[in-house]
């Protein structure tokens, strides 16, 4: 049994290592503030972008480590006041470093291009000016820029409030449970959910989770509040037309492929409702809760250890090149995965890195299947780093959300078809299997669609000077389960609290639909692959290899995936119709 606990040593050997990176951090905003009004001589600038990228690099270092020691503790106070302090210098740097916007700015691309030209130095930097360029019209004069670089940690702390209330000041529900007692706790509720023997003992597992949500319903709305009106106020500052558009902007991301998704998913949820029914006649429901969408169809007695776990993801990826195998390998080396859930450790999992740094992953694995499912996708997220860290110079390597979510679906995709064709499989073993598909699609792509279509409506709540209390949070939450699924949330009296339950809406705002989106194209490509289509490996590689040196829509239409248009979104509807009449056929419905 190898370790199962990150190595943060990697970052820094002990407390005074990382103060003195810290200290030495801080003093970088002077050095890079000297270089205010003399951004205009070619060499001068050179210095500065190189200044510039070391600075992103050690930032990188600092960062990551007091954010992650902080994940793996939420309770400890030391740890908070670290990363604290790191966030402290990063918005003084950031208020130090205001000039430079404008100044490159006022110098004109004409000049810029010029210095590309005639200096190789500058080359890793053109993507970089390219979406300076194109995000003119909202940068501001440098005393606004400034200014607003100064309320930087004041318009982020919506989501450190969230984290501080759902995290370190939670309080667990112990119940009985099928004559037990048991703590429900963020980690183990979906389990529970699948051992209660009956529908009052999965809605007393429901209501001990989500009453700490109806029990600070009040302030969780007023955090929410909080973050649109710090987006509302970007929107206001910066010039642009929506809170959407601030979203959207920086990544050239055009408007149109986020209201194709939610009209696509939203106008085609036949499939999804009769999903929901097939499942409620199977288990011989009165009625299908939310909630119930964890129960499984069929048994499956498959648990695995950890090392079993990896094991079968190395298992199904051999079908790809050695290249891709080896950084599957590394990526999950000792060290650089936290695997168990323990307390105060955040919930949920996550790939970090980037900058030149070996990538970590936080799990929260219970043996489960899903848990297998959740190791082949954060080892997307890691590989893909390393194909960007491998191909990229440190400006372009940091990939966007909206194609990291694609290296790490895919991944799933791929998992999912090896399991589909192993040749012990029993019926019960399928139809679990058949769920598992049928269930990403619509947790990934509708349940997304969902979360991201109820961003989108309170958003324009909240620019039309609408208020927003828990009660319209609720409303809108409500009106849209009824529309996707059928439910009538309201019957499960805490259930229209769920806008509280989802941390990408506090933590990162309009992420969502992203998943939606990367799922789609990964789906697509991962299908070229597995058809044997010619070059389609070469091309999905490619998209991994490019990292953030393109504009996200661009990569995966690169790559072969044209998002601008309805074709893939219906697609995955398509795809969603076939496995609900193979799961049909097997269930005997």
């Amino acid at each position: 049994m190898g370790k199962t606990n990150w190595d943060l040593t990697y970052f820094y050997k002990d407390e005074p290592s990382f103060e003195a990176d810290l200290s030495k951090f801080r003093k970088r905003k002077d050095e890079l503030s000297s270089y205010k009004e003399k951004l205009g001589e070619e060499a001068k600038l050179a210095e500065y972008l190189r200044l510039y990228k070391q600075t992103n690099v050690e930032l990188a270092h600092l960062y990551y480590y007091a954010s992650m020691d902080s994940d793996l503790d939420k309770k400890d106070v030391k740890r908070s006041e670290r990363l604290s302090k790191v966030e402290y210098a990063i918005s003084e740097l950031s208020e130090a470093t205001s000039f430079d916007s404008p100044e490159l700015l006022a110098l004109g691309k004409e000049k810029i291009d010029s210095f590309i030209v005639s200096n190789p130095e500058f080359k890793e930097f053109s993507f970089f000016f390219d979406k300076l360029f194109k995000g003119a019209d909202h940068v501001l004069s440098e005393d606004k820029e400034r200014l607003l670089s100064a309320y930087s940690t004041l318009l982020g702390s919506a989501a450190d409030l969230y984290s501080q209330l759902t995290v370190a000041d939670r309080e667990d529900e112990e119940i009985v449970l099928d004559g037990e007692k048991t703590k429900v706790t963020m980690a183990n509720w979906t389990s529970l959910i699948k051992k209660a023997k009956t529908a009052e003992g999965r809605q007393k597992v429901f209501e001990a989770l989500y009453s700490y949500y109806d029990k600070h319903k009040t302030a969780y709305a007023g955090i929410y509040n909080l973050s649109l009106q710090s987006q509302l106020a970007v929107k206001k500052s910066r010039g642009y037309k929506s809170i959407l558009d601030t979203h959207l902007h920086g990544d050239a991301i055009p408007e149109g492929v986020f209201e194709t998704l939610i009209e696509v998913a939203s106008t085609n949820t036949a499939p999804l409702k009769e999903y929901y029914e097939i499942r409620r006649k199977a288990l011989g429901l009165a009625k299908h809760r939310s909630y119930d969408r964890f129960l499984p169809l069929a048994e499956s007695n498959r648990n695995y250890t950890y090392e079993e776990a990896k094991e079968t993801f190395f298992d199904s990826i051999k079908r790809f090149d050695a290249d891709f195998q080896e950084k599957a390998h590394e990526v999950l080396k000792d060290g650089f995965v936290d695997v168990y859930p323990s307390s105060g450790k955040r919930t949920g999992a996550y790939s970090n890195g980037g900058y030149g740094l070996h990538p970590y992953i936080l799990l929260n694995f219970n043996g489960e299947l899903n848990d297998v499912f959740t190791l082949a996708h954060e080892s997307g997220h890691s590989i893909h780093t390393l194909y960007s860290e491998e191909s990229q110079p440190i400006m372009d390597q940091d990939y966007t959300i909206f194609v990291a979510e694609i290296a790490s679906t895919f991944n799933e995709h791929n998992l999912l078809d090896y399991l589909l064709k192993q040749d012990d499989l029993s019926k019960d073993d399928k139809i679990f299997l058949l769920q598992k598909s049928i269930d990403e699609i619509c947790s990934t792509f509708y349940r997304q669609t969902l979360f991201a279509h109820f961003e989108r409506d309170i958003a324009l709540l909240a620019e039309q000077g609408k208020p927003i209390n828990y009660a319209v949070l609720n409303a809108k939450m409500r009106e849209l389960y009824l529309s996707y699924y059928g439910i009538d949330i309201e019957e499960e009296r805490l259930k229209p609290l769920v806008w509280a339950y989802i941390p990408h809406l506090f933590y990162t705002p309009f992420y969502v639909y992203q998943y939606a989106t990367s799922f789609t194209s990964s789906l697509l490509l991962y299908e070229k692959v597995n058809n044997g289509e010619e070059g389609a490996f070469g091309r999905y590689i490619g998209l991994l290899r490019s990292g953030g040196s393109d504009y996200p829509v661009e990569q995966v239409r690169k790559a072969g995936v044209d998002l601008t248009s309805k074709e893939p979104f219906l697609a995955v509807i398509r795809r969603m119709e076939q496995l609900v009449e193979k799961l049909k056929d097997l269930l005997g419905q």
